[in-house]
């Protein structure tokens, strides 16, 4: 086997420590992992943006409240994050005015808001759980990938350096592959750690953005209700 053979990424990555292969391997399901939780978050946030700008154009069309609460009622899987929020509140609200309709009590339009309130918010909760997860992992990979590379490298440059101890002389062929397989455990985490920073931080940002037009229609349609109980 010629020195070109010698150090190709399969040759070095065979020759290895059985530590070192085991770190490797763990870096690569680590980042297959990544990879997979990358693109479905991408899809799940594409679709959240696209969901939520649809629903947003159909509320302030002007239509029918109670029209729009039963297409989102129906189609709650399909309709969206702001869909599910909104049907959250008018759902409370609509119950709290039947509550106290049935009971024959007068009215109370403020503990009825506060009602539908308190329902958007635990539907915005539930929705930025479940648009937020994985994004932990994402972080976690990111900031630990590089350091279990790195301790393939120290490992397998230990031994490089071990195995020197029974040569006669000291040559940089002799101890070139050596550190070579060992850097490819600090490069494959470093392939892992990179995608999956620039997915987090992207991903927190488009989320936040998400966060903010939620939070901002839940007060919009809050002080709709409250003309509306006039």
């Amino acid at each position: 086997m010629n020195a070109s053979q010698d150090l190709s990424f399969i040759a070095l990555i065979a020759n290895a420590h059985l530590i070192v292969q085991l770190i490797m391997a763990l870096l690569l399901g680590i980042s297959l992992v990544s990879w997979t939780y990358i693109f479905k978050k991408m899809f799940d946030v594409r679709a959240a943006r696209r969901l939520t700008i649809d629903f947003e154009k159909t509320f302030w069309a002007g239509g029918n409240l109670h029209a729009l609460y039963q297409n989102a009622s129906s189609n709650r899987v399909s309709s969206g994050a702001l869909a599910r929020i909104f049907e959250a509140g008018m759902g409370e609200f609509i119950k709290g005015k039947q509550a106290a309709t049935g009971a024959r009590e007068a009215l109370d339009m403020g503990a009825i808001l506060d009602g539908a309130r308190r329902a958007m918010r635990a539907a915005f909760q539930r929705e930025m759980d479940a648009l937020e997860s994985h994004l932990a992992f994402l972080a976690s990979v990111g900031s630990v990938s590089p350091y279990i590379g790195l301790l393939g490298t120290v490992w397998g440059i230990m031994n490089a350096f071990r195995g020197l101890a029974n040569v006669q002389q000291a040559t940089l062929s002799a101890v070139a592959p050596g550190i070579a397989e060992a850097l490819i455990a600090t490069a494959i985490g470093l392939f892992a750690a990179i995608p999956a920073v620039v997915a987090y931080n992207r991903f927190s940002h488009d989320i936040d953005r998400l966060a903010i037009r939620f939070e901002s229609f839940v007060e919009e349609f809050s002080n709709i209700l409250q003309r509306q109980s006039r």
